[in-house]
């Protein structure tokens, strides 16, 4: 098991995550330019060694009813692993969806399978897509937003 220190170590090599203190000697560490609500990609990293890492959005691993996974146990690779498709999942799009929506209003729903769609208004319409694929064109957002949930989807 790693220890408390080469943990922080590891988290820390990240740049794109905040360190936040909370209570207990605690240590939270943020991804400020997650497109989710979440924003805590690490979670109440304590001294003893035990933490989390949000996992929702990742379909490898078994999480809690939080999104999270022990990482307790880890090592070096697994933890950087785990930490890096964390901040992924938390992007605001990848670099092929970044052309279409730039310049639209966006929202990004998710299912249960962990699947990612990309709700955007262009104009008159609100379109749907998976990855750069259309999926679904709508005249209104009412409409487009009851299509994504009989499809089992909802709002990141």
């Amino acid at each position: 098991m790693l220890t408390f220190e080469q943990k922080l170590k590891i988290i820390e090599s990240f740049p794109e995550l905040t360190r936040h203190d909370v209570s207990m000697n605690r240590v939270n560490f943020h991804y400020e330019e997650s497109a989710d609500d979440k924003k805590n990609v690490v979670y109440h990293l304590h001294p003893n060694g035990n933490g989390f890492v949000y996992a929702e959005y990742l379909s490898d691993y078994d999480t809690d009813h939080k999104g999270m996974i022990n990482i307790r146990d880890f090592s070096e690779a697994e933890l950087r692993t785990l930490i890096q498709m964390s901040i992924e999942s938390l992007a605001l799009t990848s670099g092929a969806e970044a052309p279409i929506v730039e310049e639209f209003e966006e929202e990004r729903w998710i299912n249960s399978e962990k699947h990612s769609l990309l709700l955007v208004n262009e104009g008159d319409l609100w379109n749907v897509y998976a990855g750069l694929n259309l999926d679904g064109t709508f005249r209104s957002y009412n409409e487009a937003r009851a299509f994504l949930e009989e499809e089992g989807f909802r709002r990141a």
